[in-house]
């Protein structure tokens, strides 16, 4: 089965909808994925079905559950790895700003190139996320902030909060229900200046296992002492 039929298959029952330039876009990022996973590691999924449900339609149903993204929204992706999701987010909304962040240098040479082949538009910042979030140029300039990051919440908060404007979002992509560490996370949220919106748990399609997309808002600027160094956001999470 090819990719678009698969993810024809996957988003059947949710309110996206793509054209035949996006899954053409998918079927060639599907294809750069896999060609470039055999040089460097950029995932551990790679059979077609995997690749659709876990990384595309994974990605896509951010725009099922946070509503409000207007035209022109800036994004940024923070630990963004092979592009999941920022890249999938721009393939299917191109008018967004998007901005993907990650500290390896090779995985931007994979990222350049499938940039390029889909003939869309990013900015690149190769580095750690708490060195960027001091910069004044990025820091609480951001509408979104997502992540799919492995981190524990209340570390990731540290690394992605202070890139949120006041009245932005953070999104932090999360497996399963995450009950526990949210409740853990929620000392960490406010003392970066974010509130708790929602929690959306919900089942990834062709049983493709459970998801929670946790939405935080930022109602206040993060204090200028986060984010940390990458030392102490580790051995003393917030």
């Amino acid at each position: 089965m090819e990719i678009k039929e698969l993810l024809q298959k996957a988003i059947s029952n949710y309110s996206i909808n793509l054209t035949d330039k996006q899954y053409d876009q998918f079927e060639l990022y599907y294809n750069l994925l896999v060609e470039w996973n055999e040089k460097i590691n950029l995932t551990a999924i790679t059979d077609p079905q995997g690749v659709t449900v876990k990384h595309f339609a994974d990605s896509l149903l951010f725009f099922e559950h946070i509503k409000n993204i207007k035209e022109g929204s800036s994004v940024i992706d923070i630990g963004t790895g092979a592009g999941f999701p920022g890249v999938v987010l721009k393939i299917y909304r191109p008018d967004i700003k998007l901005t993907l962040l990650d500290s390896l240098q090779k995985r931007f040479l994979f990222l350049t190139d499938l940039m390029d082949k889909l003939d869309l538009e990013a900015t690149f910042l190769q580095g750690r996320a708490e060195e960027f979030g001091k910069d004044d140029k990025l820091r609480e300039s951001y509408d979104f902030v997502v992540s799919r990051a492995v981190a524990q919440l209340n570390t990731l908060s540290e690394y992605c909060l202070p890139f949120v404007r006041l009245s932005g979002s953070f999104v932090a992509f999360k497996g399963g229900s995450c009950e526990d560490e949210i409740h853990s996370a929620n000392r960490a949220i406010q003392s970066l200046g974010g509130k708790l919106i929602k929690a959306h748990t919900f089942d990834l399609p062709m049983n493709g296992g459970s998801r929670t997309l946790v939405e935080i808002e930022k109602v206040q600027p993060t204090p200028d002492k986060y984010p940390r160094s990458n030392g102490k956001i580790k051995s003393k999470p917030l």
